[in-house]
């Protein structure tokens, strides 16, 4: 089959198109034949071992010392069911599912073995491949951070980053969940934010708002550390009492096979629609990596993988329009 292989940690050159064997699905799992992947802001820093301090110790002991101990990359993938494994009973062939995994990865190929029991479940009816690829790595972690920051109706919820992975899906869940939603974003992503519900867009280009005079019951940091977000000191101006304040770097989530069936509900009933930005085939991985790296995607990144899909044909780039 057909892979992108992380040959060292580095630049988006180390992902190199090779060959591998198609695995055989095991006792338990599923052999599912990839449709489309994500390339999520996890898989870059995974790719060019962007850690720091302990957190660069623990992770070399855990993805590998000079390179990824698992050299096929990628967590997220919608697809086809070609061989369920013995006492499989969860799914049959022809099934289209999607998931997500983030400990083995592997999504960056035509194929893929995943447990049954794994984070993977039938993909949303009414949408393609990769609309349904662009779901999983949003959508399960802004739920289990919204929860974590005990999201309910009628709160003020502030997502910093809406325009984001996680803060696109964050601003429709918390619409969702019955929240009056700011989604702070740069300018040129103001219509989107507002597109997904945002009640209130906040260009931090220009404004400030933890100067400002609006008081939030939850704050959700919806882009890591590395861009340097207001810290919850910054924003103790314009907490509410008894607020919380989140972020995505706080802590290892908690997802689930029933958040992800949740996700496909919300999905099927048009309260949740993915957002993509760019779509690449295979091939050009890197080019992918290189586009997320610049750190201003809007929404997702996906990748056509199987010949079947006919977006997979295309020979360059294809910018897509916001959905």
């Amino acid at each position: 089959m057909k892979a992108v292989v992380c040959t060292a940690y580095g630049p988006p050159e180390v992902l190199q198109i090779r060959e591998l064997d198609k695995p055989v699905p095991k006792h338990g799992q599923v052999l599912i034949r990839i449709h489309a992947t994500a390339v999520t802001s996890s898989d870059c820093i995974v790719r060019a071992f962007n850690l720091h301090g302990p957190m660069a110790v623990a992770g070399r002991l855990v993805l590998g010392i000079t390179k990824p101990r698992k050299a096929v990359l990628g967590m997220v993938l919608a697809g086809e069911i070609e061989t369920a494994g013995k006492d499989v009973r969860a799914f049959k062939e022809g099934d289209q599912v999607f998931g997500f995994d983030r400990f083995a990865f592997g999504t960056y190929a035509e194929y893929k073995c995943m447990a049954a029991s794994g984070l993977l479940a039938l993909k949303p009816s009414n949408l393609g491949y990769e609309e349904a690829a662009a779901i999983p790595y949003g959508g399960l972690l802004a739920l289990h951070f919204l929860r974590k920051g005990r999201i309910s109706s009628r709160q003020r919820v502030l997502v910093y980053g809406a325009s984001g992975s996680v803060g696109t899906s964050a601003v429709q869940l918390a619409k969702h969940f019955g929240a009056e939603v700011t989604g702070v974003c740069s300018t040129a992503n103001l219509e989107l934010v507002r597109s997904l519900g945002a009640d209130a867009v906040i260009d931090y280009t220009k404004d400030d708002f933890v100067n400002g005079g609006e008081r939030y019951d939850l704050i959700f940091i919806a882009v890591g550390n590395r861009v340097n977000p207001p810290s919850e000191a910054d924003c103790k101006n314009v907490l509410a009492p008894g607020a919380a304040y989140i972020s995505v770097d706080h802590g290892a989530p908690k997802l689930s096979t029933e958040d992800l069936v949740l996700l496909k509900q919300l999905a099927e009933e048009g309260t949740l629609r993915p957002v993509i930005d760019r779509s690449y085939p295979l091939e050009q991985m890197a080019e992918a990596h290189r586009y997320v790296d610049q750190g201003h995607k809007k929404g997702n990144v996906v990748i056509s993988v199987a010949a079947t899909d006919s977006t997979a044909l295309r020979a360059s780039i294809k910018p897509r329009a916001v959905q």
